[in-house]
């Protein structure tokens, strides 16, 4: 089920209810704060499927079908739910009943998601947001050329249009992905210098070791630290050998960016479990 058609459900009155992870123990299909909206037609989101997903999806409709507010569920993954993973999950189950409510809950499950700015939207760029689009990224589209921008016009991902994107840098959002791939290695350049001054999470750059030695003399001439300009990543993406395709190109990116989140997600739930 798509977002507007929840909202279309609430607005016509209709209720929702949002399954939230609490709680994860040993082996499981999903983590803590992943969040999976139900209503008696549909769901938005996912917590990992299988018979999990199925069973909370059952218990979403007698919260709805009997109007309980709240219940949370304590779910061994085991034999006796038909898992064999061995780990152990705990969930809020809230129901919903206006708008205002499911645009919340919309908004958590974006909130639960890395952004992702991808520069460029050439051959490598068009080719990168048909595979990120569905994936858990909050992801933007920048380039320069309006007409790069409309050639494809993917629910899922937010289309910028600047002459000049280095300038809107220190407007995003920090500790988030950038992958740099513009069709100017001078637009590259100031892209990155801009993006060191902030924190992040990755950066990728598509080119050579050649174009990383070069840029990163120049970066150490504008003062930034030898250490952080390390973590720029160029050449983008896992290995695959001497390809120029551009789909197996956005692939190794895509690959990359999947376990560089998977990675990072993992350490803050840990220091979120030390904290707590």
């Amino acid at each position: 089920m798509k977002l507007n058609k929840l909202n279309n459900e609430l607005i016509y009155k209709k209720k929702i209810i949002k399954v939230k992870i609490i709680n994860v123990k040993g082996s499981a299909p999903t983590k803590v704060n992943d969040i999976m909206l139900v209503s008696l037609d549909g769901i938005y989101g996912t917590i990992g499927g299988g018979n999990l997903e199925h069973l909370v999806i059952n218990e979403s409709h007698n919260l709805l079908t009997k109007n309980i507010k709240k219940k949370k569920l304590s779910v061994p993954l085991g034999p006796g739910i038909g898992q064999c993973c061995g780990g152990y999950v705990e969930l809020i189950l809230t129901l919903y009943t206006n708008s205002t409510e499911a645009i919340r809950g919309e908004k958590l499950i974006k909130e639960n998601k890395n952004n992702l700015y991808i520069f460029g939207a050439g051959h490598i760029g068009q080719s990168l947001i048909s595979y990120v689009k569905d994936l858990d990224f909050n992801t933007f589209l920048i380039d320069s050329r309006e007409e790069f921008l409309n050639m494809n016009n993917y629910k899922n991902i937010n289309y910028l249009l600047s002459k000049e994107p280095w300038k809107i840098i220190k407007r995003l959002e920090k500790n988030s992905y950038y992958v740099v791939l513009t069709h100017s290695h001078n637009y590259d350049f100031k892209i990155i210098n801009e993006v060191l001054k902030r924190n992040f999470i990755f950066v990728g750059l598509i080119g050579s070791n050649t174009k990383k030695r070069r840029f990163a003399k120049r970066f150490i001439d504008n003062g930034h630290d030898k250490e952080l300009i390390k973590k720029i990543e160029c050449p983008i993406g896992i290995k695959i050998g001497d390809s120029k395709d551009p789909t197996e190109i956005a692939f190794s990116i895509i690959s990359r960016l999947i376990y560089v989140k998977n990675i990072f997600t993992n350490i803050k739930e840990e220091v979120l479990k030390v904290a707590l």
